[in-house]
């Protein structure tokens, strides 16, 4: 098997453990279960990971890692003025969500439920790393004389309490803009424009050095 072939192999796994892990959750998905739909034998995810916390690991750190790449990025762009980052920063994690809805579940899931202090951990440093970033962003329009001193930490919660709520209640969403549960397609239409909406007004509302005045 080439190196191509591997690294196929191995994203095709990932992407099936994600969609088990997110329908059944992870210890409702056996690692048979995921050698079956993926069409590969046990000794090969074993090749791969290990074990399946060692597969769910693997997971996070994949998806994570272009998170990080993307608002790294972001934070040292010096083209774009803070507010342009603040909306971009909404855009992409509307879009990272919605786009990778599964991921997002499992992550949910792993960080509130899980057994294993490893994977509980590896969330964290994860959303830490992040978090850094963005308050970089934020302490420069600070530094700038464009946004208001505010708690950085709880100011994020209410960005991402605000994203978990809208996509752990869908149903209830479904239900009062009258579309059908499996229309995942006009879900999205329907509530990606009012989240990147909402989210940069309320950023503004919060944010703006004016408003202190």
């Amino acid at each position: 098997m080439s190196l191509t072939e591997k690294v196929d192999k191995r994203a095709h796994i990932l992407a099936i453990a994600e969609t088990l892990f997110a329908e059944k959750g992870f210890d409702g998905t056996s690692v048979r279960d995921i050698a079956q739909l993926a069409n590969v034998n046990l000794a090969m995810i074993s090749y791969y990971f290990g074990s399946k916390e060692k597969l769910l690991e693997a997971l996070i750190e994949d998806r994570a890692g272009y998170t990080i790449g993307i608002i790294e990025e972001l934070s040292k762009n010096q083209t774009l003025t803070p507010w342009d980052k603040i909306d971009k920063l909404v855009d992409f994690y509307v879009e990272k969500i919605f786009n990778n809805f599964r991921f997002h579940c499992i992550m949910s899931q792993q960080y509130n439920h899980t057994r294993s202090p490893e994977i509980k951990e590896l969330i964290i440093n994860i959303k830490t790393r992040n978090l850094e970033q963005i308050k970089k962003v934020i302490a420069d329009g600070q530094k700038k004389k464009i946004f208001c001193k505010v708690d950085i930490e709880l100011t994020m919660a209410s960005v991402f309490g605000t994203l978990t709520h809208v996509t752990n209640s869908k149903s209830l969403y479904c239900r009062l803009w009258k579309i059908e549960e499996t229309d995942d397609v006009s879900y999205r239409k329907k509530i990606t424009p009012r989240l990147k909406t909402h989210l940069k007004q309320m950023m503004r509302a919060h944010l703006d050095i004016k408003n202190e005045e």
